[in-house]
């Protein structure tokens, strides 16, 4: 394929690739004349149609065509909806990755699993440090998330500066390191920036987000509560804080701390190694020694708080975990609050421990990582920008950002509620910023060790099949003769069971077979033809008889 001629202009392009339609998938590039750098490359997880998909990450198709010019990936912190696609996204765009300490960490572990960590270059960043690509120069700035090490950036250009706040809260009293550096935020505000990129996750919420530390002291208070029960407590695997949390009250009460997950190992190791967890000694155990010690000192931390089905909690409330079974008694705590559509899931793993005897604890264990509108309002007026373009939510949730920034003075046309794949052109000495193209965005379905090789049809093949099931019409031609020398014999998959069903496939053998009879008397032997008659005279028959669509495949070989 041709590479497509782009052409270059001394406007500030910033283009989304990803991230404002849904929760994930977040990723903006930014263009300057000869130069492209990429903000965080993120995965989505599969909705409830995408039948068999096991993730879900942006179409690059813009950033391999334009592969000369793109310098490298900034990462604003270690999520899965801002780091998740980088290993398949760098099979095709292998630039440099820019990153704080733990999120460089969490990014090669990742590649790592994909036998890649050799060939990308990872660089480790710290707050404060400024590094230049091509035409920009970009600043990294501490602030406060769910995750350690998250970063905001304040990305310079000859056009003018744009902040991108990353995810973030106002977290005046961190569990680790320093509160988010607001200082920098107000000293970038005096100098000018042409536009603000602000996280919108919580932009519905009025007030502040709680300090992480207030979840400590539920936990403290839970503790105290259930000395004589074993204690599971499910949160996400990356927020190191709130694990921190727990094991500290852990280590108050006298328990013994297991970590169970994948994710969660992965992650607090990584953690540990770089200073960012202070584990006691002799707090943490394998969890094969969970025999060895009485439930009222076990304290299990693991993942699934989002109802997944193959995660830790969940197979631990189905009965199907090898080492962990629920006894009545135990108290769970869900330390987080469920994604836009995962409740259903959320409420099934609850109900199923519930049902076992545990008592479960899912509210007041947790505060979000997001900031909500007081706090949004706080970056506006430190930053000041002349344009805001929402980012990171559901349309909704941009929405009320969008709201926020009109209450403080932006006019409404300069704030853009941009679509993934727009391109917006801004320039600190034009007097207008506009939408000037849009460039080809999507997402690319990740099925197994298949990147990109299921699309729409298939997955609409899946939902034929997952609806209404597959009849398969078997037989033998004889062409030169314009005879069906066997069958045709109909097989049956999800759509009825066949040993019940003896006459509906009888009649349907049978009207099969009179139509092909009809065709080839006509001296028709062509296959193309013969398959559309058995499948349209076999869909018309069993939709009579069952009001049900299945995907009929006619096989014929021929002799």
């Amino acid at each position: 394929m041709a590479r497509k001629k782009i052409e270059t202009s001394s406007n500030l392009k910033i283009i989304p690739l990803g991230g404002l339609e849904q929760i994930g998938l977040n990723m903006t590039a930014f263009e300057y004349e000869d130069s492209i750098i990429v903000v965080d490359c993120g995965l989505a997880f599969p909705e409830d149609d995408m039948l068999g998909i096991d993730m879900v990450i942006p179409d690059v198709t813009y950033l391999k065509e334009n592969i000369d010019r793109v310098k490298g990936f900034i990462i604003t912190h270690g999520h899965e909806d801002h780091i998740g696609a980088l290993p398949y996204v760098l099979r095709d765009v292998n630039v440099p990755i820019y990153a704080t300490r733990l999120t460089i960490a969490l990014i090669e572990h990742k590649l790592e699993e994909h036998s890649m960590k050799e060939l990308v270059k990872c660089k480790v960043v710290k707050h404060g440090q400024s590094i230049t690509l091509g035409q920009f120069r970009i600043e990294f700035i501490k602030t406060n998330h769910s995750i350690v090490d998250a970063s905001a950036l304040a990305i310079y250009s000859p056009a003018g500066t744009v902040v991108h706040t990353g995810d973030f809260k106002v977290d005046y009293t961190p569990v680790f390191g320093d509160s988010i550096d607001l200082q920098r935020f107000g000293e970038i505000g005096k100098k000018g920036v042409l536009a603000l990129m602000c996280d919108s996750t919580n932009a519905e919420r009025p007030g502040f987000t709680q300090s992480e530390k207030t979840v400590g002291k539920t936990f403290d208070n839970i503790f105290a509560e259930h000395t004589n029960t074993r204690i599971i407590i499910a949160t996400f695997a990356s927020n190191v804080d709130r694990v921190q949390q727990i094991i500290d009250s852990a280590y108050k009460y006298g328990r013994k701390v297991i970590l169970e997950g994948r994710s969660m190992l992965n992650v607090i190791r990584t953690a540990a190694e770089l200073g960012y967890i202070n584990i006691p000694d002799n707090t943490l155990i394998e969890i094969d020694q969970i025999k060895n010690y009485p439930n009222e000192k076990m304290t299990i931390i693991t993942t699934g708080s989002q109802g997944e089905s193959m995660a830790a909690l969940s197979r631990i409330a189905a009965s199907i975990h090898r080492k962990i079974s629920i006894e009545p008694g135990d108290t769970i705590i869900f330390s987080s609050n469920p994604i836009p559509g995962n409740e259903k899931a959320v409420t099934k793993v609850i109900n199923e421990l519930s049902m076992k005897g545990a008592d479960v604890i899912f509210q007041d264990a947790h505060v979000s990582g997001h900031a909500c509108q007081e706090e949004i309002k706080l970056i506006y007026s430190l930053v000041r920008p002349r344009y805001a373009v929402p980012i990171h939510g559901e349309f909704k949730h941009r929405k009320a950002q969008a709201k926020i920034a009109v209450e403080l003075g932006i006019p409404k046309e300069d704030v853009f509620m941009l679509s993934s794949g727009d391109v917006l052109e801004v320039n600190q000495e034009a007097e207008n910023a506009e939408v000037t193209g849009k460039v080809l965005t999507g997402s690319v379905f990740v099925d197994g060790l298949g990147v990109g090789d299921v699309g729409n049809v298939v997955l609409r093949d899946r939902q034929i099949l997952a609806d209404d099931g597959i009849v398969i019409v078997v037989m033998t031609l004889d062409k030169a003769n314009a005879e069906i020398i066997a069958g045709p014999d109909i097989v049956s998959r999800g759509f009825v069971y066949v040993r019940e069903s003896d006459e509906l496939m009888t009649e349907a053998n049978e009207i099969v077979n009179e139509e092909l009879q009809i065709v080839l008397d006509r001296g028709i032997t062509e296959w193309g033809k013969l398959k559309s008659t058995v499948r349209d005279c076999l869909a018309e028959y069993l939709y009579k008889k069952t009001k049900r669509r299945p995907m009929i495949i006619p096989i014929i070989m021929e002799v």
